[in-house]
């Protein structure tokens, strides 16, 4: 996955503590900014869309539970 464009969210701190995500072929990548050799999770476009909206939503929100 050498010549993949793997990016870091625009709200990311400075602390490393971030996922880096990547457009493949068909599908979306994540992976774990600390340990880029150790793999990646993929998913599909509907999948990755869904939990970005709820993610928007706030359904992960730590300070919420």
């Amino acid at each position: 996955m050498a010549s993949v464009a793997w990016r870091r969210s625009s709200h990311s701190g400075s602390d490393g503590n971030c996922v880096e995500v990547a457009e493949l072929n068909l599908s979306l990548g994540v992976r774990d900014s600390k340990a880029p050799d150790a793999g990646h999770f993929t998913f599909g476009p509907q999948v990755w869309g869904a939990f970005v909206a709820e993610a928007k939503a706030g359904r992960y929100d730590r300070s919420a539970t």
